[in-house]
């Protein structure tokens, strides 16, 4: 999730000084992945790297550096997950820390506009050692470039030796979130769906006529489409997108349901209601002549099952449920080949 962008460039506009912090190596065991990140103030913090003691002593190293006002603005901790941490994972945690200052911006800029590329882009950061100074660069990825491959290999570690530069470099890849959802309607669940959806690893488009129901912020996973031309925000989708369509309008949700069902690339796609809605929906699909099999494909009533309830918040649960799980069954279809080949060898 790519939300650490928009809140280090909001921090620099703001003049606010701030580290990054960034899960850099991980050895054995850990409580979050390589390259989740969190950024601290003096006097907050956003994101997370896992909590607890590790979280704390990190903000902990972070604070102390921007009390000093001095030192070199990146630079490496490795914390041991053991007692010492009140942790019981075991492992070893190896952190970057980056002190974030208008000089920056330009690498954060490219970074926020590359991740919408396909392949996304990657940033490089050198931790200067033997005289060579620290540096971060941006740059989008070729097939070719065989060695950025090979550190992609290694999900858990982004930080290596660079024996030519003669320094430590930290490599990570920055892409597009996989799941994009469109939700139609900025009523009470959409609202309440949006909430939820602005934490998780995804983009979100939120589409409504009715401009004034959008709050003044949204996350930074989530854009607005306030148009009257909905039907045109489903033509221009990437392919895999998961759709859900929760108007206040049951003419519309029809008319968003047929402009929807002439798709062949949907990944998911949900009508907010009943089982007597969707009844009806299909009588009136059936009337149309659009073939059954294709109206199989809408998930109506929404929501994973077993997650039962009518207000807004339990049943944005539910949907953020299932997309979840939609996301982690795509994700282990992608890895399956991968493992077969490992195995392989």
């Amino acid at each position: 999730m790519n939300g650490w962008i928009a809140q280090a460039l909001w921090c620099l506009d703001r003049r606010q000084a701030t580290v990054l912090i960034t899960v850099a190596w991980i050895q054995g065991s850990a409580p979050r992945e390589a390259g989740a990140k969190m950024l601290v103030s003096a006097s907050h913090q956003w994101l997370t790297i896992g909590g607890g003691h590790l979280e704390w002593k990190a903000a902990q190293f972070a604070r102390a550096r921007l009390s000093a006002g001095e030192g070199a603005d990146r630079w490496i901790e490795a914390l041991p997950l053991g007692p010492a941490l009140g942790q019981c994972c075991g492992g070893m945690v190896h952190l970057l820390f980056e002190r974030l200052r208008e000089s920056d911006r330009g690498w954060l800029e490219a970074l926020r506009a590359g991740q919408q590329s396909p392949a996304g882009c990657v940033r490089e950061v050198g931790l200067g050692e033997a005289g060579v100074a620290p540096w971060v660069r941006v740059w989008v990825p070729d097939e070719t470039d065989a060695d950025f491959h090979e550190h992609s290999a290694q999900p858990d570690r982004l930080l290596r030796p660079d024996p030519v530069r003669g320094c430590l470099t930290l490599r990570e890849t920055v892409r597009p979130d996989s799941l994009h959802v469109v939700i139609f309607g900025a009523g009470h669940v959409g609202q309440a769906l949006v909430h939820i959806l602005g934490t998780l690893p995804c983009r979100v488009t939120w589409v409504d006529a009715r401009d004034e129901l959008f709050p003044d912020a949204v996350p930074a996973n989530v854009m607005i489409e306030a148009t009257d031309t909905p039907e045109a925000v489903i033509d221009e989708a990437p392919p895999d997108s998961c759709f859900l369509v929760m108007t206040h309008d049951h003419a519309l949700d029809q008319r968003l349901c047929e402009q929807l069902l002439r798709r062949d690339d949907v990944a998911y796609f949900g009508l907010i209601g009943s089982q007597t809605k969707r009844r009806k929906f299909e009588h009136r699909f059936r009337a149309r002549g659009i073939a059954p099999e294709r109206v199989a494909r809408i998930v109506c009533p929404i929501g994973e099952p077993g997650i039962e309830g009518k207000q807004p918040a339990v049943i944005a649960v539910a949907v953020a449920a299932q997309l979840l799980r939609l996301r982690a069954e795509r994700s282990r279809q992608v890895a399956a080949p991968v493992r077969a080949a490992e195995a392989a060898h």
